[in-house]
């Protein structure tokens, strides 16, 4: 058995296979997935797990040099946003309409689906390097 990190054996390998400006995303549970990407379906029920939790325990493994959120958090989800600047704290954030976020899940190598029913609440993660 794994002794430290991410325990769920899919989030590991894909974050473990991630190569410089590959991308994964993180959402909520209502964001589209497109069928041709991996997709890892963490939502047991409303709120479980919640996008922030999923957020800061990915962040513990993954390099990230850029991340990319809905312009709309401004006015709907402010204090997520908030939450999730923070988490992200270091890492460059840009900010891209609701609809060019999910053209831009076509290209992520993986979207881990929470059971986050707040609105926006999805975020593409830019693999960096460590060196």
């Amino acid at each position: 058995m794994k002794k430290i990190g991410i325990l769920n054996s899919e989030i590991s390998k894909v974050i473990s296979e991630l190569g410089h400006t590959d991308t994964i995303v993180i959402c909520d549970s209502g964001l589209p997935i497109p069928a041709h990407v991996k997709r890892i379906d963490l939502a047991l029920k409303q709120g479980v797990p919640s996008f922030m939790d999923c957020l800061e325990t990915v962040l513990l493994e993954m390099q990230v040099e850029q991340a990319f959120i809905a312009s709309e958090m401004d006015q709907v989800t402010p204090k997520l946003k908030k939450q999730m600047e923070t988490s992200l704290n270091g890492v460059t954030v840009h900010e891209v309409s609701h609809e060019e976020l999910k053209t831009m899940t076509h290209q992520a190598k993986a979207i881990i689906r929470t059971g986050e029913f707040t609105p926006y609440a999805n975020v593409i993660l830019q693999a960096g390097v460590i060196f």
